[in-house]
């Protein structure tokens, strides 16, 4: 993937301490053309300035700037650290005293709530994407979907919250005994300890191959050619709703998201703006999915799947890996 440019200087136009706090690491200036408030934006991302969402976030800014209609200004805000749930905390409590504001939200922060973490203090259907990143994903193994009565399949995960668990519980609601071992699931895979995980990717059916691995199940967004050769994941239980959701904060390398209240004229700016994105994005060839307007809303809603979903993967942490938020 085409690497993406550093934040820009910092700028002389700071956040307001109380839209910001003291953990702001400062504004860089993406849009150089000055405008009216309403014409452009503060973009709040996590930290660092060198990690993955800082970069993708000047990079969605940029686009931003160069499809708005009016000349408009996009400033960026790091806050917190990469998984995004400081910078996501922040965001929800802005009062639009320091003008519109947008957030670039990895979709770790999503998963970090729907395991029931106490740092998680946001809610995810009170923002509206504008654009998001996505990779397709199958749940693969080795060789092809064993019977109920096999031997128990090895999954490995770094620990019990992060959203590669999702395998597990995936295995364990088609009925297929399966035990939890500690490691990287794509390097366990590959060196012959484990041998069920989550694949993601552009094209995860030729990923899955390539490491020698059987696909089973697809998650959505998989390609309609995709879709035709896998079945997809069943979710008639509310656990495989959750399961999805958890697949998704991986599938989401990164949404930029507006208030459901932002003022009427900056949402419609920001909304026309976003193809300008896409098609800068589809231009540099990258591994992920840009998506915009309805295909974006759809993909942002599998990260906050309906309360007993929620309920009953947080249960199922407990009950299967002895694992309990805070």
């Amino acid at each position: 993937m085409t690497a993406l440019p550093p934040p820009g200087p910092r700028g002389d136009t700071p956040l307001t301490r109380r839209a910001l706090g003291r953990g702001a690491m400062g504004l860089g200036v993406l849009g150089a053309a000055p405008a009216r408030a309403s014409e452009g934006a503060t973009i709040l991302a996590p930290g660092p300035e060198d990690g993955d969402c800082a970069r993708w976030a000047v990079r969605a800014g940029q686009a931003l700037a160069r499809g708005m209609q009016r000349p408009g200004t996009i400033r960026l805000a790091l806050l917190g650290g990469p998984d995004g749930v400081t910078a996501a905390n922040r965001f929800a409590t802005l009062d639009g005293a320091g003008g519109p504001s947008l957030l670039a939200l990895p979709g770790w922060a999503c998963h970090a709530r729907l395991t029931g973490s106490p740092r998680a203090r946001f809610e995810p259907r009170a923002w509206v994407p504008l654009l998001l990143s996505w990779r397709g994903a199958v749940l693969a193994g080795r060789g092809p979907l064993p019977g109920r009565g096999g031997a128990p399949l090895r999954v490995a995960m770094p620990s019990a919250e992060v959203p590669e668990a999702a395998a597990l519980a995936a295995l364990d609601l088609l009925g297929l005994p399966a035990l939890p071992l500690v490691g990287m699931p794509e390097a366990s895979f590959a060196a012959g300890g484990a041998d069920a995980l989550i694949i993601l990717g552009p094209e995860p059916l030729t990923r899955a191959q390539a490491m020698g691995a059987t696909p089973w199940y697809g998650f959505p967004g998989l390609a309609e050619t995709e879709r035709a050769e896998l079945a997809p994941f069943p979710l008639a239980a509310p656990l495989a709703r959750a399961v999805v959701a958890a697949v998704a904060a991986l599938q989401i390398r990164a949404a930029l998201v507006a208030p459901v209240l932002s003022p009427a004229d900056s949402l419609a700016a920001w909304r026309m703006a976003a193809p300008r994105w896409q098609e800068e994005e589809r231009a540099t060839a990258g591994d992920d999915q840009p998506l915009v307007g309805t295909s974006a809303a759809e993909a942002f809603a599998l990260l906050t799947p309906p309360p007993d979903a929620v309920l009953d993967y947080r249960n199922w942490l407990d009950r299967r890996l002895g694992w309990r938020a805070g």
